[in-house]
């Protein structure tokens, strides 16, 4: 039996995007903040077929705790770009009917704006 080989394990993310909506803080119960909010990432390219720029955007939500969070809803709006840079988590919960749902995001260990 050949031996297994340990691939590398790596999860780090970079984007930078806008605000599709004010950031969205709340606190757990123990107190810590929690900010939720989206980020629109486009990518713009020239369609072979017609010759034409067309653009490809991707709405991405992003998580960001802590301190970070709360600088973040007080600096933050709308419209506003940001660097994110974090790591890809995934969310599992089951809806009121019983349908179990799997959602990915951004964790957020640095967020920085760039205006």
């Amino acid at each position: 039996m050949p031996a297994q080989i340990k691939l590398p394990e790596q999860n780090v993310v970079l984007l930078v995007g806008r605000l599709t909506r004010d950031p969205n803080v709340t606190f757990t119960q123990k107190g810590q903040a929690v900010c939720r909010c989206d980020i629109a990432v486009n990518r713009r390219y020239l369609d072979a077929t017609t010759n034409e720029w067309k653009d490809d955007t991707v709405f991405v939500p992003v998580v960001v705790w802590g301190e970070s969070a709360t600088r973040l809803k007080d600096r933050c709006k709308k419209g506003t770009p940001v660097f994110v840079e974090g790591r890809l988590t995934s969310n599992e919960y089951t809806d009121k009917e019983g349908k179990n749902h799997r959602n990915l995001q951004v964790t957020a260990s640095r967020l920085q704006v760039l205006d």
